[in-house]
């Protein structure tokens, strides 16, 4: 937990910097600023459902950073269990862009998790309840196919390299589908 929190400064601090080193001179250039996320949903013998809007800036052709914030939720009944769980959680990420369709994404992230495990059919098993923070590192790259003026639709895969069990991200990659809008 403490390498996530020292990572996130540096990364707050990095992002600081080049804010006040704008390569133009000009300061803050709203032309420069995206907001966009992904939307997950899926129903079935899994119930997932996913939302995750982001606001970046690109700060030069090459680099840009932002925030976002997430909801995620999963459920499903195994015939013995009935599993719910919650995350609520926030994110920085940094792309590198090497030409202006590809990036590779640095994206840490710390959500908060409530879970609940609950018998079905009145089984005699344990009841599970967990509350607690879960942090991620999520890595990986992407395209971004652009749309016009200045949206772009991306689509990424990332790989949470922290492997934490209770991760929303814990032995899976991370499929990733959305659509940036810039200013």
């Amino acid at each position: 937990m403490k390498k996530f929190f020292g990572l996130l400064m540096i990364t707050m601090g990095i992002l600081q910097c080049a804010v006040a080193q704008d390569s133009d001179g000009k300061g803050f250039d709203k032309s420069k600023l995206f907001v966009g996320g992904n939307l997950g949903l899926a129903f079935g013998t899994y119930t997932i459902v996913n939302i995750s809007p982001l606001v970046g800036y690109h700060f030069t052709n090459v680099l840009a950073a932002g925030v976002g914030v997430n909801y995620s939720y999963y459920g499903y009944d195994d015939g013995f269990y009935t599993s719910k769980q919650s995350y609520v959680g926030m994110s920085i990420f940094g792309r590198v862009y090497p030409i202006p369709q590809l990036f590779i994404q640095v994206q840490p992230e710390l959500n908060y998790m409530w879970a609940s495990q609950v018998p079905d059919n009145g089984q005699n098993l344990p009841e599970l309840k967990i509350n607690q923070f879960v942090p991620s590192l999520l890595m990986g790259g992407g395209a971004a196919i652009p749309t016009g003026a200045n949206g772009a639709i991306t689509i990424s895969v990332m790989y949470d390299v922290l492997q934490n069990i209770w991760s929303p991200y814990y032995h899976q990659a991370v499929y990733g589908f959305g659509y940036n809008i810039g200013f």
